[in-house]
C-alpha cells in the first residue's frame, strides 16, 4: 500500500525516534490520523513549547526553564554533596528512589576515545570550578555502570582526590528478586565487592 507524501513524512520523523521502529511510528501516525485535531494541535504546542523554553542549567547542565534548574534552585537541597551523572534522564532515576538530597553535575555523556568524546566534550571543567569552593563536601559518582562509566568515574576519582574532596561510586551489585545463578560474573564480582556488614 502506498502511503501518501505527507503520512511517509511524518512516519519518516517518527522513526528518527529513539526506540521507535517502523510499526510504533505506525501506530502513532494512524492515532493521529484519528484523533480529534485538538488532541494533534496539543501535542504539536508542547513539542514547540518545550524546544522553545527548555535549556540546560548553567550550573549543573540539567534541563531548566528558569534561569537555574529547580533542583540547583532549591534552597532545601544539601550543597554539601553533588551526584555527578552521565545524562540529564539520570536525574530522574536517582530522584525516584527519595533518598538523595544533594545537587547534581551532568556530564553530558561518558569520556569514549574511539567515538571522539574526550573530557573536553564533557563538562568537566565546570565540574572542577564547582568543587573549587569548601562547600562540597562529597562527591558520589553515578556513571553507567558500563565500560565507559567506569572509565569515566576513575578519570573523575583521579582528578578530585587532590582535592581533599570525599569521593564515592555507587554500589552496584544483584538486583532484588534475582536468582545468584544468572547473574553474570562481573556483576556478581561487584555484589562480592560491594558488600557491607549486617
Amino acid at each position: 500500500m502506498t502511503q501518501s507524501l505527507s503520512i511517509q513524512k511524518l512516519l519518516d520523523e517518527f522513526e528518527r525516534l529513539p526506540g521507535i521502529g517502523p510499526k510504533s511510528a505506525q501506530r502513532i501516525v494512524y492515532w493521529l490520523l484519528n484523533a480529534a485535531p485538538a488532541d494533534a494541535t496539543r501535542l504539536a504546542s508542547a513539542i514547540v513549547e518545550v524546544k522553545e523554553t527548555v535549556h540546560f542549567c548553567p550550573r549543573c547542565f540539567n534541563y531548566a526553564e528558569g534561569d537555574l534548574c529547580a533542583i540547583c534552585a532549591d534552597t532545601e537541597r544539601d550543597a554539601s554533596m553533588i551526584c555527578v551523572v552521565s545524562e540529564p534522564r539520570d536525574i530522574g532515576a536517582i530522584e525516584r528512589t527519595g533518598e538523595y538530597r544533594g545537587l547534581y553535575h551532568v556530564l553530558g555523556g561518558a569520556l569514549s576515545p574511539l567515538d571522539g568524546i574526550g573530557p573536553e566534550q564533557l563538562t568537566v571543567r565546570e565540574l572542577l570550578e564547582r568543587l573549587a569552593g569548601d562547600e562540597v563536601e562529597e562527591v558520589i559518582l553515578a556513571t553507567n555502570p558500563n565500560v565507559e562509566g567506569e572509565t569515566t568515574a576513575v578519570y573523575l576519582a583521579r582528578l578530585i582526590k587532590p582535592l581533599g574532596i570525599r569521593t564515592t561510586r555507587l554500589a552496584s551489585g544483584l538486583p532484588v528478586g534475582g536468582d545468584l545463578e544468572f547473574a553474570d560474573e562481573v556483576t556478581l564480582g561487584r555484589a562480592i565487592e560491594s558488600r557491607r556488614e549486617l
